[in-house]
């Protein structure tokens, strides 16, 4: 099996960004992209899909974390499709539900090769501590732009706003999991192509 790993960097006026992966790994992290609870969310990710994920970020905070948030999700989705290569042999598919406490986050994956990202999410709060909760989807949804996937995410319920977000990247690490692994030998297409 080839090495599935992959390394990006982007640079821009506003985000300095690397970011590597290493799909088949243990879940180690170390991240740092100074938004404390995009930390927090993307350790869940690697944690729970057992990839493991180093990203440092320095992005123009003083101006909001809207710019680090999405820049981020460019790299993941592009550091995904790096290591996935030509996708011989994935399962491609992968599901989740996950619980935590009062919420509950259902989450459907596709390496497909086609972004979409379906995210029905409501939050009580604007925020989450100092974060802005509009930028989950934001984040989402870039991340599944740029990995060139499908992306489902519905939280039938929940209240508190972080245990949502705890949820949906919990169950996002756990269908991304499931999809990267290797079952076989072939492409998972009658197209012959992902």
């Amino acid at each position: 099996m080839a090495d599935r790993k992959g390394k990006v960097t982007r640079k821009t006026n506003e985000t300095d960004i690397s970011v590597e992966i290493n799909l088949d790994g243990t879940g180690r992290y170390e991240i740092d992209t100074g938004v404390g609870f995009l930390d927090h969310m993307l350790c869940h990710l690697s944690k729970h899909s057992k990839i493991d994920l180093t990203l440092k970020a320095k992005g123009d905070l003083e101006v909001d974390q809207h710019h680090t948030v999405e820049d981020v999700a460019i790299c993941l989705g592009q550091v995904l499709g790096e290591a996935l290569g030509d996708k011989k042999g994935i399962v491609r598919y992968g599901n989740s539900s996950v619980p935590m406490e009062d919420a509950l986050a259902n989450v459907a994956v596709d390496l497909s090769g086609r972004p979409f990202c379906v995210y029905n999410v409501e939050y009580r709060t604007e925020k989450i501590g100092e974060f802005d909760v509009e930028c989950l989807e934001e984040l989402l949804r870039s991340f599944a732009n740029h990995g060139k996937f499908n992306l489902h995410i519905t939280v039938p319920h929940g209240v508190n706003s972080h245990h949502i977000a705890e949820a949906i990247f919990k169950g996002l690490g756990q269908a991304l999991g499931q999809a990267v692994k290797i079952s076989g030998k072939d492409i998972p297409s009658t197209k012959g192509t992902l």
